[in-house]
Parts: C-alpha cells; sequence; structure tokens
C-alpha cells in the first residue's frame, strides 16, 4: 500500500515538474520576443514612433514611331502638392488662399472639382457629381445649391471670409476630401505650374508647411500637330469610372488615357507607383524616410507610324485643300491613310482640318464649336461614298462568279438602258469595252451591267469578305460604314430597288466607307485577295528600351479565293488607270508603277467629293494609299496627295538617305 501511494507521489512529482518546464520555456520565449525580435516595434511604440506610407507616382510609358522618333514623352513638370505629414491644419484655409491668390495673379488654375459654379452659388450641369457632393455632405437629396455652400462654410470653418474666397478654399478644401487626402495620399494642389512658379513656392517653403514641389513626368509632344487625333489625350479619372481603376489599384488623382492611343493601350503605359515609409513621432514629425518599393516606369509603345511620311502626308492634304478652298469654299476636310500591304499596320493617317495638343489644351472649346470640325478623325470615323473607287471590288467579284470574261465587251453609248423606267447616264460614251479598259476609264455604263448582273445579296456579300461595311479592327476608335442594300434600307424606312442595286455597283446609293476601310480594300487586291487586321502598333518594350514586352503579330482576318487570275485582270485595269486612264495627267510616266483607281463620289446638294485609292510597286506591291477630299469635285485633286505620299516613301526617305531594311530604334 505504501510502495503504490510513493509511486503516486513521484508521478505527480514529476508532471508538476513537467509543466514547470514548459512554463519557464514559454516566459523565457515570450521575454526573447519582446526583449529581442519584436525590439524596434514596442520602442517604437514606447517612443511613439508610428509609420505612414506614401505613393512614389511611376513615370508614364512613352510612344514612339516605327524609327523611334518621339511622338509622345516625358518631361519634368512641376506640382504643387500638399503632405499631410508636414501641413499645419490650423493654418490650412490661410495656406490655400495664399496659393489660390498667387496662381490666379498669374492665371493659373489650380485644382477643383467642387460641383458649385465659380461666380454664383449654383449648382454646375453634372448631376452625378451634384450628388456625390450632397452625399458626402450628409444632406438630403433635394438640397440646394445655398444649403450645399452653406454646410461647406461650417464644415470647413470659412465664416470669416468673403463669399468668393469662402467658394475658392472649399473647391480646394472639398477636392482634398474627395481625394482621400492623408499622409499616406498627398494631395496634388496644382499640375505642370512651371519652373518660376516652382521657385517661388520654394521660397515661400518655410511660411507654407507641409506645401511641397513634385517634380512628376508631362507629357510632352514634340512636333505637337504628329496624328492628334490617333495619339489621343491622358486626363484625370472620370467620376463614373473611378471604381473600375480603383479595382485595378489606381489613385484618385492618377492621370489615365482618355482617348487614342492613350486609352487603347492604358494596360501598357501606366506604370507601377512606389512607396515611400516615413516614421513620424509622437506630435506628427517625421523622424525619417525609406523607400521601401521603387516606381516602375511604364511601357514605351512603339507604333507602326512612321513620323516624317505622317508630316508629309498632313502637309499635302493642307497644301491641297487650302488651295481648293481659293476657288471653293466649300471643300471643307479630307483624310489620307497609308498601310504596309504584308502586314495591316499603318503608317501614316492624316486628317484636314487638324490641331495641335497645345491648341487642344487651350482652345477645347473653340475646337468643338468649328464648323469644320477639326476634332472629327475622318480618317478613321468619316464615312463617304466611294464613288468608282468602289469598282474594283464589283469587277473581281464579277469575274470571280463569271458574270463576265475578261475578254466580254459591252457596249456603252452614253445611257444604260436595260429597264425602260430608269435610265442612268454615264460620263461619257466609251463604245465596246473590257473590263481592264473599263476600270481604265471608269466607264459607268459598264458597271450598272455587272453590278444587274451580280445581284446586291452577292455584291455585299463578297464586299463584307474585303471589310467593307464592317470594322478593320483597329485598336482606337472606327466607324463601320455602310454597305448599301436592302438589309440598310429597310433599317432606315426605305424599299431597295433594282435602280439601287445599278448605283451601289458604281459606288453611290448609301455606300459609305471610312477611308480607313479604302486602304485595307485596296491592299488586300493588292495582296490577292488576302485581308489583314489593321493595327497601329509595332510593339511594346520597356520604358528603358532593353527588352520587348509584347511584339505585335500581323493578323490576316480571311483570304478571298477570288484566285491570282481575277486579280491579275483587275491590278491591270488599276494599272492603266495610272498609265492612260482617269489617273493618267497625275502618274503617266512616274519613276514607279502604280496601280490605282479614281472616284468622284456625289454628294447633292454638296460638291462631289474627290477619292483616289492607290498602290505601289505595282510588281511587288509595299503599301497602299487611300485619299478622299470633301467636296473635291474631281478626283485628280486626291490623285495629288498620293503622288506625294509615294514620293516620300520610295523616292526620298527610302532613297540613299535611309534604308528601310534597317528597322531600329533610332532613341
Amino acid at each position: 500500500m505504501k510502495a503504490k501511494q510513493k509511486k503516486k507521489t513521484n508521478l505527480r512529482n514529476i508532471v508538476l515538474s513537467l509543466l514547470l518546464v514548459t512554463v519557464m520555456v514559454c516566459y523565457t520565449g515570450r521575454v526573447f520576443q519582446l526583449q529581442v525580435s519584436n525590439r524596434d516595434y514596442y520602442m517604437a511604440q514606447a517612443s511613439g514612433i508610428s509609420k505612414r506610407v506614401a505613393v512614389i507616382k511611376a513615370a508614364r510609358g512613352e510612344i514612339l514611331d516605327a524609327y523611334g522618333r518621339p511622338i509622345a514623352v516625358n518631361r519634368d513638370g512641376y506640382n504643387i502638392v500638399f503632405n499631410k505629414a508636414y501641413l499645419d491644419e490650423d493654418k490650412l484655409n490661410d495656406t490655400i488662399t495664399t496659393l489660390t491668390n498667387y496662381l490666379d495673379n498669374r492665371n493659373l488654375k489650380w485644382v477643383d472639382n467642387l460641383p458649385l459654379k465659380l461666380n454664383s452659388i449654383a449648382f454646375k450641369k453634372d448631376k452625378d457629381d451634384r450628388l456625390k457632393m450632397i452625399n458626402l455632405l450628409g444632406l438630403n437629396s433635394y438640397a440646394t445649391a445655398q444649403n450645399c455652400f452653406d454646410s461647406m462654410v461650417k464644415r470647413y470653418e470659412l465664416e470669416g471670409l468673403d463669399e468668393m474666397l469662402q467658394r475658392r478654399v472649399m473647391g480646394v478644401r472639398y477636392s482634398m476630401e474627395l481625394a482621400d487626402f492623408s499622409v499616406s495620399l498627398p494631395y496634388t494642389f496644382a499640375e505642370d505650374v512651371g519652373k518660376e512658379v516652382m521657385t517661388s513656392v520654394y521660397e515661400f517653403s518655410g511660411e507654407l508647411k507641409g506645401v511641397e514641389i513634385d517634380t512628376v513626368p508631362q507629357r510632352d509632344y514634340p512636333g505637337g500637330d504628329v496624328a492628334p487625333h490617333i495619339i489621343g489625350t491622358v486626363g484625370p479619372i472620370q467620376a463614373e469610372d473611378w471604381k473600375e481603376y480603383k479595382k485595378k489599384g489606381y489613385s484618385y488623382n492618377d492621370k489615365v488615357g482618355v482617348s487614342g492611343i492613350e486609352y487603347a493601350y492604358e494596360k501598357y503605359l501606366h506604370g507601377q507607383d512606389g512607396e515611400i515609409t516615413y516614421k513620424l513621432d509622437s506630435s506628427g514629425n517625421i523622424v525619417s524616410s525609406e523607400i521601401t518599393k521603387k516606381a516602375v516606369p511604364g511601357n514605351t509603345l512603339i507604333l507602326s507610324l512612321d513620323k516624317t511620311l505622317q508630316s508629309v502626308a498632313q502637309k499635302s492634304m493642307a497644301k491641297v485643300i487650302t488651295g481648293l478652298q481659293r476657288k471653293n469654299p466649300e471643300v471643307s476636310g479630307g483624310a489620307v491613310v497609308v498601310s504596309n500591304i504584308k502586314t495591316g499596320n499603318i503608317i501614316a493617317a492624316a486628317n484636314y482640318p487638324s490641331y495641335t495638343m497645345e491648341e487642344y489644351k487651350k482652345n477645347y472649346n473653340k475646337l468643338l464649336e468649328d464648323k469644320n470640325n477639326p476634332l472629327l478623325n475622318r480618317a478613321f470615323q468619316g464615312a463617304y461614298p466611294p464613288g468608282s473607287a468602289f469598282k474594283p471590288a464589283v469587277a473581281s467579284i464579277g469575274l470571280y462568279l463569271n458574270k463576265v470574261t475578261p475578254y466580254e465587251l459591252l457596249n456603252c453609248h452614253g445611257v444604260y438602258d436595260y429597264y425602260k423606267d430608269y435610265r442612268p447616264k454615264c460620263m461619257g460614251y466609251h463604245g465596246n469595252l473590257n473590263i481592264v479598259e473599263a476600270l481604265s476609264v471608269s466607264c459607268n455604263s459598264y458597271f450598272y451591267e455587272l453590278g444587274r448582273r451580280i445581284g446586291i445579296t452577292d455584291l455585299n456579300k463578297y464586299c463584307l469578305q474585303y471589310g467593307l461595311g464592317t470594322e478593320t479592327g483597329i485598336e482606337v476608335p472606327e466607324s463601320a460604314g455602310v454597305l448599301a442594300g436592302s438589309d440598310y434600307s429597310e433599317s432606315i424606312g426605305s424599299t431597295w430597288s433594282a435602280g439601287m442595286t445599278l448605283q451601289a455597283a458604281i459606288g453611290q446609293s448609301d455606300n459609305m466607307f471610312t477611308p480607313l476601310q479604302l486602304c485595307m480594300y485596296t491592299s488586300t487586291i493588292a495582296n490577292n485577295g488576302v485581308r489583314y487586321k489593321a493595327s497601329l502598333l509595332k510593339k511594346v518594350m520597356n520604358y528603358s528600351l532593353t527588352d520587348t514586352v509584347y511584339e505585335y503579330k500581323p493578323t490576316v482576318l480571311n483570304k478571298i479565293k477570288f484566285g491570282s487570275s481575277v486579280y491579275s485582270v483587275v491590278k491591270k485595269g488599276m494599272l492603266s488607270v495610272t498609265t492612260e486612264g482617269t489617273g493618267s495627267a497625275v502618274f503617266d510616266h512616274y519613276k514607279i508603277k502604280v496601280g490605282g483607281k479614281s472616284g468622284t463620289a456625289e454628294n447633292p446638294p454638296h460638291g462631289d467629293h474627290s477619292v483616289f485609292v492607290a498602290f505601289a510597286p505595282f510588281d511587288s506591291p509595299e503599301i497602299a494609299v487611300s485619299v478622299i477630299i470633301e467636296h473635291g469635285l474631281k478626283s485628280y485633286t486626291s490623285a495629288t496627295v498620293v503622288k506625294e505620299i509615294f514620293d516620300e516613301y520610295f523616292l526620298k526617305q527610302y532613297g540613299k538617305e535611309k534604308d528601310p531594311s534597317q528597322d531600329k530604334i533610332l532613341k
């Protein structure tokens, strides 16, 4: 009995000893954690030290042409920024007053997102912004502008200021609140203020605590006017888009692509912001700072555009159109598109009238109100009747469907009289013609008959394969155009008739195509039926141009199986246009053989549009061009622009001075 009791006592002692050892180990580990592992943390806590993380803005990627020449690049700009870590909250209204007075005296602007007018207590037009303000202020949905104004006077302690100054200060305070201003998120008060202002702010830095100058990349456009419709613009995030951008990690003050290439390739151009970590004492003073995450600039886009050729296209269009306007004020604008036949890449796309980026920033409303609409990207979004430039498509379809042979003669005696009740005229009396001759002299009677034989259903079936009446796939906004036919007629409440088929076959009726579509269609003919997706991108590289991030691969959209024999006949007709037909006045005896087609597109009650499409060199096509001049009357006016583009591409830029095979980034 005693032995059993002794055994139990020993077991109890052992258990107690193990428990004691376990407690001591845990205690020792905890002491180690407190005194060694987390020493810095607890010492910081004891001394009142805290950490705040702020954003370091990443540079936006740049945009270069196919040869590395700058189109949209970065320069150093100066922003006035409020840093909450240093800002004296008690003097914030005084600081804002000083800065707004200073900038106002120099006709400079600051950020003000308050949806109240500047010169009267009234709402601005945007209802969404108004509701956002009312919600932020905690007011009823029916609150008036005066209610909102009075609420902010109290909210921001503005009682002692006059009404104009109250509106100024509350505009800044509201914008700061909207942007979630904090130590982690400094507030940009004014952007790109220039060196003079930057220097002055530095001089007043002792009096304006927490007001700093940030050197940030700003968009710069060397040349200014190079393809502004295509490059697009950068701007603040719109209220309706903020939720989506926030999900992607953007900050409220970030700049994003708003239009054009800037918008289309935002995912590549936007960099990754870095972080700087501040240590603050118990009084909120910064003890130290450290960059804990480096900013990664956005990628650089290498476009397929050739900056030199683009400039030539723009100047040529301007010269020809302004010359025509001296004789005919109705001539209002035009566009030209140049594509690489073997890739679908666009190497030039010019509009007239146009604008510079500086004009866009300073005089946007004036551009918007201009009756000639310089903001319209005519090259991609302007839809025009193609006139006789449409006839090569009709010829190829007719040959493929055996509706005509290369040698069959059709008679033109000035009037097409197949129908008794509809007898459209031709522009001449051409006699008996084969299909090559009909293309050369652009005989309407021939194509009335060919269009009748084909019928509108088959005509449209194959025109769609050429990309007419459908989008090309270009990265920026474009018009799909209109393919004339019963479907479209029904959509506008009209009835299709046999006579309309005749007009459709000569590029009239409801046919409306963009210069881009006409260029890609011409390229498809030159390429024996291979149609490429249109693209403005060549490649994406990292910011320092050392690594390729993405390289564009040419995309074949479809292959029209008409066969080389069909295209040989059609292209022979297009060659005849430039050597002895309607385009010979411009291209006869030209150094390079050119396939082309003129068009004089009726546009009642106004003057006819001038249209010309072409490809060259004829025997081994490299580029295709389309030109439209609004109310330009005669097709040779467009052909003049085409010739100047060929001069630059084949005879100047790619002559002895430059070898196009040396496709290197020059930057």
